[in-house]
């Protein structure tokens, strides 16, 4: 089984028609000069909601109700980030923006050997653990690969990517243009573990009826058992009815053992708190198994994962030992870091990512 450390799995809300609304403002500035920063990228990541900022570098979004990481981002200067909540709205967010150091890059460039033909070496590998191995993953496609470096270290036998700029991502498979700003990748060969975070901004894709209906089963289809569904169940403590069952993994004599649970909700230690209608989960074990018993898994998976059940999606999260977290009304979690993901949903990736402000129309 691979593992993967994916913080862009991690910001999950949903959008209903009865959702209120609620306005977060704020001011972009150079943090050396003061000046204000016109066209600053400013969006709640792994959603549809973005904007720019003015002359003034003054931006103002509208968002539904829930929780959401803001992203501030310019071409050559290191993105912001900022927890923001409708039950805890900020009255305005001021960010200094810090110019990138280039010396720092040249000695990393330098220190790691940058290979220069390596989009022709390693692109292959990157585009199947970012994009993904499906079968359809040659639909989604990296409009601008020139923007990728590749460095490789031989001491570490370890391949770091980085970004110049945004990749910008065309999924036909989905249906949507992908904005991602790539913080970091990295795939480590003696464990070949993959580990990749970013800040995906969504926009919808134009088409015709016909396409929009194929866009439309492909969603539902890739919603079915996603993290983004499993979070909203354990919120809305209907885990059962959507097919999500959850079992602690425990090592026993060097082996890993299941421990099913009679009450899910007791084992995560479950606890509401009203006035800022969010949940804190902090389990009883560290290792969470989560089963969606409503689709099997993908055939590809079953043929590179011999070992894995084949007759429901499998995942674990992994909990740091003593940590909690904490999930809004509209499934938003955080703290993100303090979560691992293994298994089923480490396979999808970029290809069959939902922005998460996506909301099937039966729930």
């Amino acid at each position: 089984m691979k593992l993967f450390f994916c913080s862009l799995f991690s910001l999950l809300f949903f959008c209903s028609a009865n959702a209120q609304n609620f306005t977060v403002s704020g001011n972009v500035k150079n943090d050396v000069s003061g000046m204000p920063m016109a066209a600053a990228s400013v969006f709640a990541q792994n959603t549809t909601f973005g904007t720019v900022t003015d002359n003034e570098g003054n931006f103002r979004l509208q968002l539904p109700s829930g929780g959401y990481d803001l992203i501030i981002s310019y071409t050559g200067y290191k993105p912001e980030s900022r927890r923001i909540s409708s039950s805890d709205a900020p009255a305005k967010i001021n960010i200094s923006l810090k110019e990138k150091e280039k010396e720092l890059q040249e000695v990393a460039i330098i220190s790691t050997n940058e290979v220069m033909d390596g989009l022709a070496k390693y692109g292959g590998l990157f585009f199947e653990e970012f994009i993904g191995k499906l079968p359809d993953s040659n639909l989604c496609r990296i409009q601008n690969p020139e923007a990728l470096h590749f460095f490789f270290s031989k001491r570490r036998n370890r391949l770091k990517v980085t970004a110049t700029e945004p990749l910008i991502i065309k999924n036909n498979m989905l249906g949507y243009n992908i904005k991602y700003t790539l913080d970091s990748f990295t795939h480590e060969y003696n464990t070949n573990t993959s580990i990749y975070t970013g800040y995906p901004l969504f926009e919808e894709m134009p088409g015709n009826e016909e396409q929009m209906s194929k866009w439309l089963y492909a969603r539902r289809e890739a919603y079915k058992g996603s993290m983004l569904r499993f979070m909203r169940s354990v919120y809305n403590k209907n885990m059962a009815q959507q097919k999500f069952e959850i079992q602690f993994i425990i090592k026993n004599n060097g082996k890993d053992s299941a421990l099913k649970l009679k009450n899910p909700y007791a084992a995560l230690n479950y606890q509401k708190d009203d006035s800022t209608q969010t949940i804190e989960i902090s389990p009883n074990q560290n290792n969470v198994g989560v089963l969606f018993l409503g689709d099997k898994p993908n055939d590809a998976y079953l043929q590179e994962n011999p070992g894995e059940p084949s007759s429901f999606q499998f995942s674990i999260l992994g909990f740091k030992p003593g940590e909690s977290i904490v999930i809004e009304q509209n499934g938003y979690f955080y703290d993100q870091n303090d979560i691992s993901i293994s298994g089923y949903w480490t396979w999808d990736k970029v290809a069959k990512q939902l922005p998460y402000n996506w909301q099937p129309q039966e729930e």
